[in-house]
This record gives C-alpha cells, sequence and structure tokens, in this order.
C-alpha cells in the first residue's frame, strides 16, 4: 500500500509541479504527517524532491526529472486518453483503477504528448448509450466480471423472451461486451449471448474453466452480429421512393436501396429492400407516408392500403 502511495506522490507532483503538503494529504487522503514522512522516504530513494518552508512553499522535483514513456507517438497518446470510457469503467468497478492509469500514463509523457492528449480529452467525450432509453440496471455486473476474469463458472437464473420465462444456467464466462450501452456476456457452453442485466440470481461457483484454445471475442461478435443481421431480414419488398424518401433510409436497407436502385423516369427510384416481417415493414413504410409506395409483396401493398383508407376516413369530415 504504502509503495502505491509513494508512486502516487511522485505522480502527482511531476504532472501538477508544486503541491503543499497539505494538498498531497488531501489528494492521497493521508495526514498531512504520513505525507511528511513519505516525502522524507522518496529522497532517501534518490528522488530529485525538495520542499520549501513558509505559506507559500510546497514540495517540488528538480526541473527536468520526469520518468517517460518511449516510443509513444502523438496519434497514440490521443488514442489511448480517447479509450478511457469512465462510464464502462466505472460499471466493472474500475473507475479509480482508470483514473490512476491515466494519471499514471499523463505523467510519463514528455510535456508536448501531455498537452496533446489533454486537448483531445477536453474536446472529445464518448457517451455509448442510445437516446430515449434509460439505463438498465445491471447489478450482477461486476460478479460476471470477476468470474470473467479469474475463470469461474457461473450458476445464474436468467430471464428469456419465451417460455419459460425464467430459466437456470450453467455458464463459462468466456468475456464480456458492451454494444449501444447495454452489457452482454459471451459464455459457453456454445458459446452463446446473454444479456447481463436479464440475470436474475447468480452465484460464482469454485469450479474453473478454461477458455476454449483459439477463442476470439471480437471474432465472435462480428460472427455473432453477422448472424443476427442476416435473420433480422428474411424477406424483400419491392418499392418505389422519392428522392426525399430514399434520404431517410438507414442502415442495412439504404445499403439494399443504393445497390438495386434503378431510376425511373419520374424521378423516383425503385429498389428491392429487405424487411423483417409484414408487420414490421407495415409500421416502417408508414413512417416515410406518401414517399413510399409498396409494389410487392401484394399483402402488404394491401395492409398498407386498407390503413391509408382507415387515415382517410378518420379525417374525412
Amino acid at each position: 500500500m504504502r509503495a502505491s502511495r509513494l508512486v502516487s506522490l511522485l505522480l502527482l507532483l511531476q504532472t501538477r509541479g508544486r503541491m503543499t503538503a497539505a494538498q498531497l494529504a488531501a489528494e492521497l487522503e493521508v495526514s498531512v504527517r504520513t505525507v511528511y514522512r513519505d516525502t522524507e522516504a522518496l529522497a532517501a530513494a534518490g528522488v530529485p524532491l525538495y520542499g520549501d518552508a513558509g505559506h507559500a512553499g510546497g514540495y517540488q522535483l528538480v526541473d527536468g526529472y520526469r520518468t517517460r514513456l518511449t516510443g509513444l507517438t502523438s496519434d497514440e497518446a490521443e488514442v489511448l486518453f480517447l479509450s478511457g470510457l469512465p462510464g464502462p469503467a466505472a460499471d466493472l468497478g474500475l473507475g479509480p483503477v482508470l483514473a490512476a492509469a491515466q494519471m499514471k500514463v499523463r505523467a510519463a509523457l514528455p510535456a508536448a504528448l501531455r498537452t496533446h492528449a489533454d486537448r483531445i480529452r477536453s474536446r472529445f467525450h464518448l457517451d455509448t448509450p442510445g437516446w430515449y432509453a434509460d439505463a438498465d440496471p445491471v447489478p450482477f455486473l461486476e460478479q460476471v466480471a470477476d468470474a470473467v476474469w479469474r475463470g469461474r463458472v457461473l450458476d445464474v437464473r436468467y430471464r428469456r423472451w419465451k417460455e419459460p420465462t425464467e430459466v437456470d444456467r450453467r455458464l463459462e464466462p468466456y468475456g464480456l461486451v458492451l454494444k449501444a450501452g447495454r452489457w452482454y456476456v459471451v459464455a459457453g457452453p456454445g458459446p452463446r449471448t446473454y444479456r447481463v442485466d436479464q440475470i436474475l440470481q447468480l452465484s460464482i461457483a469454485e469450479e474453473e474453466f478454461e477458455t476454449p484454445e483459439g477463442f476470439d471475442l471480437a471474432g465472435y461478435w462480428r460472427r455473432a452480429q453477422d448472424d443476427f443481421h442476416a435473420r433480422l431480414h428474411r424477406g424483400e419488398a419491392v418499392v418505389r421512393l422519392s428522392p426525399r424518401g430514399a434520404e431517410r433510409l438507414t442502415g442495412a436497407v439504404a445499403r439494399a436501396f443504393a445497390e438495386t436502385g434503378a431510376e425511373d423516369s419520374d424521378g423516383w427510384t425503385r429498389a428491392v429492400l429487405p424487411i423483417e416481417s409484414l408487420d414490421q415493414a407495415h409500421r416502417e413504410f408508414l413512417a416515410l407516408g406518401a414517399e413510399i409506395e409498396v409494389l410487392a409483396p401484394a399483402e402488404l401493398r394491401s395492409q398498407l392500403a386498407a390503413t391509408v383508407r382507415k387515415l382517410t376516413d378518420l379525417y374525412t369530415e
């Protein structure tokens, strides 16, 4: 504990310059007397540290004394400070660890890179969750992360969308993924993906497991996402879109429009778009109003026509 505190004291002086004993004590959450002892220990160990007495006094390092990270480029420094997400780190119980690590790295940077990194951190903020949704509570996230780190089996009660909605599972947690503000655990056997916020009960077993040789968490996640999107869009619809309607397309639908679109003589574009289901397409296409005409399938065209007739009756005096 004391060794860690001595390092923190040294880095505080390296990053902030002159600091009083009271300021150091407040930062390190120790007594002023402890700061006196720690500074004496650093000086005895050969650290070029000196202190001035009086109201304007304090401790500081001899100019030029610095621990540097060799080989760190400007781009690498930018990415390092841009990639530290305080929200997810706090979710995992690693907020103080992240702060300490960033302080150590910042202290070791040359002055020019340190200034550049500070500009990046002050001008860019990464907020991963989406809009219009409150963050779901994830009460067991730290325990799941602990099991992932230590390679321990989990016994969980899990809530799923189909019957029976609550099931017991024995999981071998290979890794955690944060996607759009939501945490997922990838676990064997399988592997399969589970939402951490749907774990209702959890206990960490004494049983250990080995992650399968060659398992790549990032690669598994990419394949799982590709499979999800392939299963999501199982059907197709032939449509005509106005230029304004085409501008409102996003994601896979916009890509399909760009690949299959053929402009008609009236300026509209005929295209084949992927759809998840008739009901989903009915909802999505209605949002485009008069900027889209569905040509096929006939059932979807009939559903939209029926809805338009009801709207006409509703708004006709």
